[in-house]
């Protein structure tokens, strides 16, 4: 059994009790990925604030025991609880701002982080299966007209000219940190990994980052 230090307080060392471990050990999800290497990172990292990793949609159910506690904790939302969506910006509560907040803001970003449902999570994604997320996205990416239409900029081909451009506008995001290599995230880094902006710069999309999408929207 893991034994954590008595000031950790992460949501995984809360929640791995004996019972937990010794049910799962040795096991692996769906896409292959041991119960041990999902919760590496956390167990190396005592500083984290959850700990764990996921390595497919499915292990959420195959290692229910742990995922549904932590997700209760950090998301109030029990297992049977059912996510409602309603994307009617009409009903959003958002009176305009006062002249005084107002001047203090200077710039607002809106982001959301997506998963391609016949893929793994990234610690269980296989270098095929990245690039191919990255080719599906790049194509929906190269369709958009208008205000989305832009430009997608390859991590692993891009120009020094191009580098230099995106980390100015900081746009640029960079390997993961230690939390992430213990999660098996920054395996064949940087292969199959990118940015898109629009020709305004409003809007972005980074490609197999953490997650396999993170959306942007800036102003």
């Amino acid at each position: 059994m893991i034994s954590f230090p008595e000031d950790c307080k992460s949501l995984l060392s809360k929640y791995l009790t004996e019972e937990n471990f010794n049910m799962y050990k040795g096991k692996c999800d769906a896409a292959g990925v041991s119960f041990e290497q999902m919760i590496l990172s956390g167990c190396h990292n005592v500083d984290s604030g959850i700990g764990v990793y996921a390595g497919s949609h499915e292990a959420y159910s195959s290692f229910a025991g742990l995922f549904d506690q932590i997700i209760e904790d950090y998301h109030g939302h029990k297992k049977w609880d059912k996510h409602v969506s309603d994307m009617d910006y009409t009903k959003l509560n958002c009176p305009p701002f006062t002249a005084e907040e107002s001047a203090m803001i200077i710039s607002t970003r809106i982001r959301v982080g997506r998963n391609l449902a016949e893929f793994p999570l990234g610690p269980g994604i296989s270098e095929e299966q990245r690039n191919q997320v990255e080719s599906y996205v790049t194509i929906a990416l190269s369709k958009f007209e208008g205000e989305l239409k832009g430009k997608y900029y390859s991590l692993s081909s891009m120009s020094n000219a191009e580098r230099t451009q995106l980390i100015e506008d900081h746009f640029l995001f960079k390997e993961g940190d230690r939390f992430l290599r213990l999660a098996g995230m920054n395996r064949e880094w940087p292969e199959g990994r990118g940015i898109f902006h629009n020709d305004d710069k409003t809007f972005l999309t980074w490609v197999n980052e953490e997650d396999q999408l993170r959306i942007i929207s800036m102003e």
